[in-house]
């Protein structure tokens, strides 16, 4: 899979552009501040409907313009395909398929695989566990699409029961004498036991299957200082952390019985993979709070490149992007990592400074400047 063709129309900070990729290595060279991150987070925006850099759609935008654009032409198995997302702040965003209208954007989810890799993943190590949380569901949808409709009824049944519960709390704070009406929370307790079970089933799945890739790309990136381990933390006790989903559901069900009283004195939903975390070790110590700098961002390379070793294994040639990523390596974990990626179906690379990436990567280079993309 490579991607062949993007186009932006009023993306960030390019009114119009269009580029041009090769399959192999391909270099974007520009100074800091010229754009070259915005074109990998379009990249980006396309295989997941997300931005690694920002929460909300607005700042996707640019200034003075309604929406933006972005059109993406993705080859796999010899088979080109189009895909088109018009991102709205505020409303729906649109999205089209070989020029055809999906009936939802998310149906795209799949045309395009990509793994990336940007300064934003120390936060992987270093930040809160909704950051491992995410790692986890985006990579499971890369893997497996179907699942970002799981994702999405089980956040929707968070929201709802959230809901719930905040105004029940803030009845009884106002003095009302009945403490708000809690008649329909055991039916929304059924709805997450369901789809909470669907969701952590998979990230248990994902998690067995990604342990290994993890503890060899920390390995090979590190060249062998410290062994790096994964371990899925759910909120709830399982007996048998497998994913059998009839007994997760069983134990998610027990979990919000015994909470109950918990979330009605706090109004909101304490229950659930929302409030699961990825462990990251480092020998014997927790990577957050112990790993150094250096250590963590090797760590948080080695989720990415996990990631993408686990989608080749399972027969998926995704796109792999590394933005700025060698300018925070010596020149020998550079050489290790030119010879982890240099086989990508596509690898994509931005730098400020050319020299930064190994003459192993030569190939497409393209100057970055001022709302401009040219082939050097």
């Amino acid at each position: 899979m490579y991607v062949r063709r993007l186009e932006l129309v009023d993306f960030r900070s390019y009114e119009r552009v269009g580029v041009d990729l090769e399959p192999g290595p391909n270099v974007l060279v520009g100074a800091n501040g010229m754009g070259k991150t915005n074109l990998v987070e379009a990249l980006g925006y396309v295989a997941t409907l997300d931005s690694h850099r920002v929460a909300t759609d607005a700042p996707l935008v640019r200034m003075g313009a309604n929406a933006a654009v972005i059109r993406c032409e993705v080859v796999h198995d010899g088979r080109q395909l189009l895909v088109e997302l018009e991102i709205v702040p505020g409303k729906a965003n649109r999205a089209r398929l070989g020029r055809s209208p999906a009936r939802r954007a998310r149906d795209v989810l799949g045309a395009l695989r990509l793994v990336l890799f940007a300064p934003e993943d120390l936060e992987l190590v270093r930040g809160d566990p909704s950051e491992r949380r995410r790692y986890l569901d985006d990579l499971l949808v890369l893997r497996q699409p179907r699942y970002a409709g799981v994702r999405a009824d089980y956040e929707r049944v968070v929201k709802q029961r959230n809901a719930l519960l905040r105004t029940a709390y803030l009845a009884r704070k106002t003095g009302g004498t009945r403490g708000g009406d809690l008649s329909t929370l055991a039916v929304w307790d059924a709805h997450l036991a369901r789809h909470g079970a669907e969701l952590l089933a998979g990230r248990l799945e994902l998690v067995a299957a990604l342990a290994p890739h993890v503890a060899k790309a920390y390995d090979a990136v590190a060249a062998g200082r410290g062994a790096a381990t994964v371990a899925y933390r759910p909120s709830v006790d399982l007996d048998d952390p497998s994913a059998d989903r009839e007994a997760l559901g069983a134990a998610l069900t027990a979990a919000l019985a015994e909470a109950r009283n918990a979330e009605i004195e706090r109004g909101t939903t304490l229950v659930g993979p929302h409030r699961d975390d990825l462990s990251l070790t480092l020998g014997p110590l927790p990577a957050k709070g112990y790993a150094s700098h250096g250590e963590s961002w090797s760590y948080a390379l080695a989720l990415r490149l996990a990631g993408y070793d686990l989608l080749r294994a399972d027969g998926i040639e995704p796109v792999l992007v590394l933005d700025d990523v060698f300018a925070e390596l010596d020149a020998g974990r550079r050489e290790r990592l030119a010879e982890l990626v240099g086989g990508a179906s596509q690898l994509i690379v931005t730098c400020a400074v050319p020299e930064d990436v190994p003459t192993a990567l030569d190939g497409a280079r393209y100057e970055v400047r001022e709302g401009a993309v040219t082939r050097a």
